[in-house]
């Protein structure tokens, strides 16, 4: 990949990467700061990235990035979680993307990750299964779980539309 191609992957891919990893950690900062260190790291490969697998390589290495950070942060994120998951739940929703959101942060990490890289970012099966190590059925099972998770979270609340 050249120095151009590279610059075209930060205009191209920045926004969707970003988007991806705050859905996930919900902090801007550490989002910036993967983001930041995939470009790093993709900029050290850059010789051996081709222009098409860019973005796909892009990706694969925040989410790898991102894992990497939560396995750091693991315990304060359990408790962080905890206390957030009490503080939402006496809350009541009355936009239906704040109830969304919240019942995405409650699916398991794996299936909140394929989840967003589908219906987030539009990212095939095939593409999904290259950036998180999977195969394509078994992203297939974690995105229909996903989505069977939010279908009755969503039913479960009395909503008032």
């Amino acid at each position: 990949m050249t120095t151009t191609e590279y610059n075209s992957c930060v205009e191209q891919f920045s926004d969707g990467v970003y988007r991806f990893i705050l859905k996930n950690i919900k902090d801007s900062d550490t989002a910036r700061d993967i983001v930041q260190e995939s470009y790093v790291k993709m900029w050290e490969k850059v010789k051996d990235i081709s222009f098409e697998k860019a973005k796909s390589y892009l990706f694969t290495t925040a989410y790898h990035t991102m894992i990497d950070h939560i396995r750091k942060n693991q315990r304060l994120t359990a408790l962080e979680g905890t206390y957030d998951s009490q503080f939402h739940s006496s809350n009541s929703y009355n936009d239906l993307k704040e109830i969304i959101d919240e019942a995405v942060a409650k699916l398991p990490e794996i299936q909140r990750t394929v989840i967003l890289l589908r219906d987030y970012e539009g990212y095939s099966y095939e593409e999904i299964g290259e950036i998180t190590g999977l195969n394509e059925s078994q992203v297939k099972v974690y995105i229909f779980r996903a989505r069977t998770y939010l279908k009755q979270f969503i039913g479960s609340l009395d909503l008032v539309l």
